[in-house]
């Protein structure tokens, strides 16, 4: 066993605090990674505090990892010591499905293993996340990071990267796609940012008149205040795609008229409240919804690859993991621009 420290959620209602574990020996197929820098997700917030249900204690937790390779296992290929590498929100799956055949571990018919908070496959160790300073995960699960990026502000695309890019690309955008991204937080700030490398025409939409001046900085053409309806009226009918980030609750009503003949609203937002779909708004135009949830391993490979090659990265505030609780005061407040990585040489 490997001694790991850590921060972990103990129960809902106390403070994230100082925990100690054993990580398992590194296996045949398992790459030993120390963790140098970990993304602070919302989901993080949620399942800490037990908001979704079902959260297991004590819980570490960050899937947002990456960090240099000290330990291989003796039928490891991809990876040598010293390499970069991160791990992502899944660290196992079932493998024999038709979903996982194809790479899609993310929509394992047997259910993926989440990073954190979920049970390892042998059904009796907890999977526990990347507030920690290492972790042991079979190859399939870890991937290879260019060191021409800036390694910290690699860490998000882990999850907000891929969860981004994957709809994106499965839609088709590309050059001259009329895209608009509604939030701009830590989804949709790396939202605007590939569907303007992608050649789109990206239009942020918003609550916030505040933040038309870094939307454009992020590579949006156009901006919307969507609690303005004249400037709804005329971008009525107007988009093929809306990458819905908003996590708040919200009429998707309000976006859906704003799609064009065949337009497709993809949700990668998760708001608390259901929210009401007249089914005259999806008859006109032809209009449909799509869910995504992040991606499957050849992808998130191929999209680190592609931030390599076009130099994309999350915008951060790097914290120390003692200030934990209080990124979490502040991520509700939505005080973060655009995603809290936490510097896991402050555990050591």
């Amino acid at each position: 066993m490997i001694p790991t420290k850590a921060y972990a959620a103990y129960d809902p209602t106390t403070p994230l605090a100082p925990y100690d574990f054993n990580r398992r020996d590194v296996g045949p197929h398992d790459v030993q990674v120390e963790i140098m820098y970990c993304g602070v997700c919302h989901s993080d917030l949620h399942q800490a505090r037990d908001e979704w249900g079902g959260s297991i204690y004590p819980m570490v937790p960050g899937h947002e990892i990456v960090g240099k390779v000290i330990k291989m296992g003796t039928h490891v290929t991809k990876f040598k010591e010293g390499d970069l590498a991160g791990v992502g929100v899944m660290v196992d799956s079932c493998r024999v499905c038709d979903h996982c055949k194809q790479q899609l571990e993310q929509y394992c018919v047997e259910e993926m293993t989440g990073t954190y908070n979920a049970m390892e496959r042998d059904g009796k160790t907890i999977a526990q996340g990347g507030y920690s300073t290492q972790i042991v995960t079979d190859e399939r699960y870890v991937y290879s990071i260019s060191p021409k990026l800036d390694l910290k502000a690699v860490a998000p695309l882990l999850c907000a990267g891929i969860t981004t890019y994957s709809p994106l690309r499965h839609v088709g955008v590309t050059k001259g796609t009329k895209v608009a991204v509604a939030g701009l937080g830590g989804l949709g700030h790396l939202g605007v940012k590939f569907a303007a490398s992608f050649g789109a025409e990206v239009t942020m939409l918003s609550t916030s008149p505040s933040k038309e001046k870094d939307a454009r900085e992020l590579g949006a053409h156009n901006f919307v205040l969507t609690t303005d309806n004249e400037q709804l009226k005329k971008y009525k009918g107007y988009f093929d795609v809306i990458l819905n980030t908003v996590a708040a609750n919200h009429s998707y009503k309000t976006y859906l008229n704003l799609l064009a003949l065949n337009g497709k609203m993809i949700i990668v937002g998760i708001p608390p409240k259901a929210s009401e779909v007249p089914a005259g708004t999806l008859l006109s135009n032809r209009r449909s919804i799509v869910g995504s949830m992040i991606g499957g391993t050849k992808e998130t490979q191929e999209m680190l690859d592609y931030c390599a090659e076009h130099n994309i990265v999350a915008d951060i505030e790097l914290i120390k993991m003692q200030d934990i609780n209080g990124a979490y005061d502040r991520m509700l407040k939505n005080d973060v621009k655009y995603r809290f990585v936490i510097d896991l040489a402050s555990l050591k």
